[in-house]
């Protein structure tokens, strides 16, 4: 009997963001990725004010993104 894997952490909210949003995620880090340097909540507003992201999708992204850093 295979078993999946589920997926814990920020990744966890991907499909639904894809889903949402329309776009993948690759597409929102190369967002956060030219925002420049910023801390944890800045970047949570910039994708909540310019690309109307729900607070825990955004903060998702950007706990995602940083923690590739």
């Amino acid at each position: 009997m295979a078993t999946e894997s589920k997926v814990n952490g920020p990744a966890s909210y991907f499909p639904s963001i894809e889903k949402t949003y329309g776009k993948p995620i690759v597409h929102w880090m190369g967002v956060l990725q030219l925002a420049g340097p910023r801390k944890h909540m800045e970047l949570v507003s910039l994708l909540k004010a310019t690309h109307g992201v729900g607070h825990g999708h955004a903060n998702a992204l950007v706990a995602a993104f940083l923690a590739k850093k």
